[in-house]
C-alpha cells in the first residue's frame, strides 16, 4: 500500500512515526502542490486541510482512492459545499493534530457512512483502530480538551489558582495524563485557539467563547510554562517582555 502524507513537517513526522511499523506500507511525503501525481497512491492524508482545502477538487476526482483530511476546524460537508464538487473518492475526516497522532483510536468522520467496510479494511492495514464520529467542527476529543483549557484560563485569569495548582488538581482529580496548561503547551497555543474559535463560530455556544487570557497568549505566541530558552535567558538576567 502506497501512502502519501501531505503537510507541514511536524504533522507529517508525527503520522509517519504512527504508521511506520507496518511492513506492507510505503510512505512518502509531499507539500501537496497541485502538480503532484496523487493518482499513484492508494491512500492520501492531507494533514494541512483545515488550513488549506484547495486540493479538494483534485482529491474528489480520485475515484475509489481513500483520502483522509484534517477536519477539526471545518466539517467535511462544509468543505465539499464550499467547492461544489462531486466526491468520487472515499473521503474521511480525521483529527490531524500531531499531539493526537499516537492515540490508541483515531476519531474518523465518514463523508458517506456506507463506506465503513472500506475504511475498516484500510485502517486495519495501517494498524490503526478507530471510532466513527459525527461530522462536526472540533470532533470529540479536541472539543472536550480545548474547552477544559479555556475554562482553566478563566480560572487563572480570575486569580483563583496558579498554573501549577490547576494542572495538579486536574491530574489528581480526573486522572488525566496532563493538566490543561501542560496540554495546551504540548498541543500548541495556535491550534487550541484557532480550533476553539472555529467551534464557537460554528455553534455560537458560550462554552467555547474564548477567554481573553488565552487570546492574549495566542496573539503573543506564548506558552504557559517557560521554555528552556527563556529559562536560560532569565538565569543570565535577560528578560523577554
Amino acid at each position: 500500500m502506497k501512502v502519501l502524507l501531505v503537510g507541514e513537517t511536524d504533522r507529517t513526522d508525527a503520522f509517519r512515526l504512527r504508521l511506520a511499523n507496518q511492513p506492507q506500507v510505503e510512505i512518502e511525503v509531499s507539500d501537496g502542490d497541485s502538480d503532484e501525481d496523487f493518482d499513484e497512491y492508494d491512500v492520501i492524508f492531507d494533514l494541512n486541510f483545515d488550513d488549506d482545502n484547495s486540493n479538494l477538487p483534485i482529491y474528489a476526482t480520485l475515484k475509489e482512492k481513500h483520502v483522509f483530511v484534517s477536519a477539526t476546524k471545518q466539517s467535511l460537508a462544509e468543505a465539499v459545499y464550499e467547492h461544489q464538487v462531486k466526491v468520487k473518492c472515499c473521503l474521511f475526516g480525521i483529527n490531524a493534530i500531531p499531539a493526537f497522532a499516537n492515540d490508541s483510536k483515531w476519531e474518523v468522520v465518514l463523508y458517506r457512512k456506507f463506506e465503513t467496510a472500506e475504511l475498516e479494511k484500510t485502517l486495519s492495514t495501517l494498524g490503526v483502530a478507530f471510532v466513527a464520529v459525527e461530522d462536526r467542527v472540533g470532533l470529540v476529543k479536541p472539543r472536550v480538551i480545548f474547552q477544559i483549557i479555556n475554562e482553566a484560563c478563566f480560572t487563572l485569569q480570575e486569580g483563583v489558582a496558579f498554573i501549577e495548582d490547576i494542572d495538579l488538581s486536574m491530574k489528581l482529580g480526573t486522572n488525566y495524563p496532563f493538566g490543561p496548561f501542560e496540554w495546551c503547551d504540548k498541543i500548541g497555543i495556535t491550534i487550541v485557539f484557532e480550533t476553539l474559535n472555529a467551534i464557537y463560530d460554528d455553534t455560537k455556544d458560550e462554552r467555547y467563547k474564548i477567554c481573553p487570557l488565552l487570546k492574549h497568549k495566542y496573539l503573543r505566541n506564548e506558552t504557559f510554562y517557560k521554555t528552556k530558552a527563556k529559562k536560560e535567558k532569565e538565569e543570565k538576567g535577560k528578560f523577554d517582555f
